[in-house]
């Protein structure tokens, strides 16, 4: 079956059609998607969610359709494209951080790995139901939390925190107006400018293979798997 280029949410994503260009949903009522051709990890998000990309073209084949569904890896004869990690400096306090949501709205979950040099702390939490960007802004406040303990009170430590959600990074470190999530945003604001250090913020491509990345990608869709 072909599939079409389009819209989800900021993304450019493939959404898997029939021959007549229409989504094929499953018994669920869901679409099948993957951000990049020739990812071997697919989605299930509500054809609400997706919406024509007006230069997205014709549908058509692609070169590695995925088998599986639901955020599952599926089995491919071919290797998956990775994207290279960020390079980083081992003096610098990492937070990586991820929103999950099975639907927006929907069932949320989040994900936050902290790297201190050889130390390592991971952390998946269920936050109920809600939209992507609350999980996104919600993964950034409980990062901070579980680094701040790591930072002297001198503020000479570095600080990086990455995410892959522009959303995020516009309305806390580009002063991008907060429409929506106004409280959540205005309190993640005072947390930052009273955090004990300097935070600098690093945009990274979403499931693309960055290792941090998915993995706080897989602790937030565990998480709202627990909770189901």
């Amino acid at each position: 079956m072909p599939w079409q280029k389009m819209l989800f949410r900021e993304d450019a994503v493939w959404v898997r059609v029939g021959d007549d260009g229409r989504m094929l949903l499953d018994r669920d009522g869901r679409a099948e998607m993957k951000y990049r051709e020739t990812d071997n990890k697919s989605y299930r998000p509500g054809p609400a969610n997706l919406r024509p990309d007006p230069s997205g073209g014709p549908p058509r084949e692609l070169d590695a359709p995925p088998a599986g569904g639901d955020g599952e890896a599926a089995p491919t004869k071919g290797k998956s494209r990775k994207a290279a990690a960020p390079a980083h400096d081992p003096n610098v306090l990492q937070i990586w951080t991820d929103g999950a949501c099975s639907g927006n709205p929907g069932p949320m979950g989040i994900g936050v790995v902290i790297i201190d040099g050889k130390e390592r702390e991971e952390a998946g939490e269920y936050l109920g139901v809600g939209t992507n960007n609350i999980a996104e802004l919600v993964a950034i406040e409980r990062g901070l939390a579980l680094a701040a303990k790591r930072v002297p009170e001198n503020g000479d430590r570095r600080v990086s925190v990455y995410s892959d959600s522009s959303y995020a990074i516009g309305v806390l470190d580009k002063n991008w107006k907060a429409k929506a999530n106004q409280e959540l945003v205005a309190r993640l604001r005072r947390k930052l400018a009273a955090f004990p250090a300097a935070v600098q913020f690093v945009k990274v491509s979403g499931h693309a293979g960055v290792p941090e990345n998915e993995r706080c990608d897989e602790l937030g869709r565990q998480a709202i798997a627990r909770a189901r």
